[in-house]
């Protein structure tokens, strides 16, 4: 073997070991994640999601044009998500679940150490063509984040948004004095106010919200408290 010959193979193997090193953990999370309740850590935006306790799935695209489908996203509090990401472009993007800061964080560090290699359960690395998953259990209301943090793509614009809400209330209406703006509700518990079932008198925020009820409508509401007062903020009648 000449000397050229042993050059250009050592230019290309030092090539592929670069690639592969700058793949953010990629093959790492090609392996399929076991679930283990004692090493669950939790975070400012949920914990890692028990498989057997999924509420719904969310399918999510990564493109080459630098974009997730969709890049707005609603949950409830409490609700565990099973993300199926499907990277439909041609190079490697990535699904990493955080805060604002935890994301732009981590971008800046893959900056400084792109050789690191992750094996968290609030990211997925996705080959071309292939689909991977993230469980994850929403356990906060805000709003969070989620980011392909592969080299340029973050800087690019490859950002979504998750708006985690608090889970409504279900009850009754039992009595509806639109003059003084208040509603009467049989209701179970209030997850966000820490309220048991009961029968209790609300304010209503905006006294429009009782022309669309009546006495005995099955209703979903969500409730806080408002001005020093527990105020249903949104209440619409079950069909």
């Amino acid at each position: 073997m000449n000397t050229r010959l042993i050059l250009c193979l050592g230019a290309w193997m030092l090539a592929v070991a670069t690639q592969t090193t700058h793949a953010h953990g990629a093959e790492e999370h090609a392996r399929p994640r076991t679930y283990d309740p004692t090493k669950i850590e939790a975070t400012d935006f949920g914990m890692e999601g028990d498989p057997k306790k999924i509420t719904r799935t969310i399918d999510v695209g990564m493109a080459d044009d630098m974009r997730f489908t969709p890049g707005d996203l609603a949950v409830k509090r409490g609700e565990t998500i099973r993300f199926v990401v499907h990277n439909d472009g041609k190079v490697l993007h990535e699904m990493v679940l955080g805060t604002a800061k935890a994301i732009a964080d981590h971008a800046a560090l893959m900056k400084k150490f792109p050789e690191m290699e992750h094996a968290d359960a609030n990211m997925a690395h996705v080959k071309p063509g292939a689909a991977g998953e993230i469980v994850w259990q929403f356990t906060k209301a805000g709003e969070f984040r989620f980011a392909c943090l592969q080299p340029g793509h973050f800087e690019a614009g490859m950002v979504g948004k998750i708006v985690v809400g608090e889970p409504l209330a279900e009850g009754e209406v039992r009595k509806i004095d639109k003059a003084q703006g208040k509603i009467t509700l049989r209701h179970g518990p209030i997850a966000n106010l820490d309220m048991p079932g009961m029968t209790m008198v609300f304010k209503v925020a905006d006294p429009k919200m009782l022309d669309a009820l009546s006495e005995g409508d099955k209703v979903r509401f969500s409730a806080d408290r408002v001005g020093g007062a527990i105020t249903v903020t949104a209440i619409e009648a079950v069909k």
